[in-house]
């Protein structure tokens, strides 16, 4: 890696190393006896909103709400192994008389982080780091970091473009790909028999079209069917439709090592489908966000991400063709800019070329006989 000094991460605390929302709605739930129970699936987006699940903000006055905040299961040894990747700070927004309370219990369970470290306050665009890891998407988009990563929870699953883990793990391995990603790249990367390619960029870049076009050409290349609760269209017929119901318990079995929600409709894949196609001697191609990216690379070895990109203009274009609401299309176009920055991190670039040049370029990390 060509740098001088270690990369600076900052993190946040409240539903990052300690839990906030679910401890909340545990303690809702038991003073206030709902039935059902209140679930943190109905904290869909952050503030009040209008919904009994506004009462968890009750116990955000609560001294005694910050002295018991449960530490998130393997928070700990996650703060461990950052620090040893990173140099680690804290920046936590909390009221100014429960400052005292919150940082002895970051003192007390991390430990490792320097207590000079330990930053208080709403402002998180003001502390300079190049990593932000946090729940809140105002404090992703008003970062000023180079990398600001958001911690995928119900109340922020419609951030499209930015970059987004699901867990510690995919967390430490964006660390590692950002970390690579300063040292000198090869002109081109070999695919073992058999890998995964993961083919990453915004919308109108022809990633479909380049997958479907590679599947045509090479018998040694499959692609991956994920699913979403979204209903079948012609522009989405490359899915497996499920119901909330079902894509939930999915979810809740572990069958899914990456889900993301878009225009309100969750899409995942499940780990099982993946190896399935990789048991057949076959490599995987699949289109994915950057956060399925970072699963697809925490979950299985040998996978090469391959950012497809196309000037803004036709992007833009290409989205104002394309079917859906006016709402969807504005998100995907102010996406655009996010998602060009997703290359810097990808293992290699294809820009500004047909759909066949593409497919050649692809073809070189799989076989010289396709």
């Amino acid at each position: 890696m060509n740098r001088k000094y270690r990369l600076s991460t900052a993190l946040d605390v409240d539903d990052l190393l300690m839990e906030c929302v679910p401890y909340a709605i545990r303690l809702a739930n038991d003073k206030y006896k709902f039935d059902p129970p209140l679930t943190i699936r109905e904290v869909d987006r952050w503030g009040k909103l209008g919904t009994r699940a506004d009462v968890i903000f009750d116990f955000f006055n609560d001294p005694e709400f910050y002295k018991n905040q449960p530490v998130i299961e393997g928070a700990k040894e996650f703060v461990h192994r950052l620090c040893q990747m990173t140099e680690v700070f804290v920046s936590t927004s909390v009221y100014p008389q429960f400052m005292s309370l919150r940082a002895m219990r970051i003192m007390e369970e991390f430990p490792e982080i320097p207590s000079d470290h330990i930053y208080m306050g709403s402002r998180k665009d003001k502390i300079d780091v190049d990593i932000l890891f946090d729940d809140g998407l105002h404090n992703i988009f008003g970062s000023n970091a180079a990398y600001p990563i958001l911690m995928r929870r119900p109340w922020n699953t419609e951030a499209t473009g930015v970059l987004a883990v699901n867990n510690y793990d995919e967390f430490l391995k964006l660390v590692e790909v950002i970390a690579d990603s300063y040292s000198v790249r090869p002109e081109r990367l070999d695919l073992d028999t058999p890998g995964i390619i993961v083919l990453v960029g915004p919308t109108g870049s022809n990633k479909n079209e380049i997958t479907e076009k590679l599947v045509e050409r090479c018998d040694s290349v499959e692609r991956l069917v994920s699913y979403t609760t979204a209903k079948q269209t012609h522009e989405n017929d490359r899915f497996h439709h499920v119901g909330v119901r079902e894509f939930h318990k999915m979810c809740d079995n572990g069958e899914m090592f990456e889900i993301t929600n878009y225009a309100n409709h969750y899409y995942g894949s499940r780990k099982s489908d993946v190896e399935d196609i990789l048991k057949r001697g076959k490599h995987v191609i699949t289109v994915m966000d950057i956060c399925g990216a970072m699963a697809m690379k925490t979950n299985f070895p040998n996978v090469i991400t391959v950012y497809v990109g196309k000037d803004k203009k036709s992007l833009v274009s290409a989205v104002i063709e394309r079917k859906g609401s006016t709402d969807e299309k504005v998100k995907r176009i102010l996406a655009i800019e996010n998602e060009k920055r997703n290359e810097e991190i990808c293992d290699f670039s294809v820009k500004d070329v047909s759909v066949d040049e593409a497919v050649d370029k692809l073809l070189r990390f799989i076989s010289p006989d396709c």
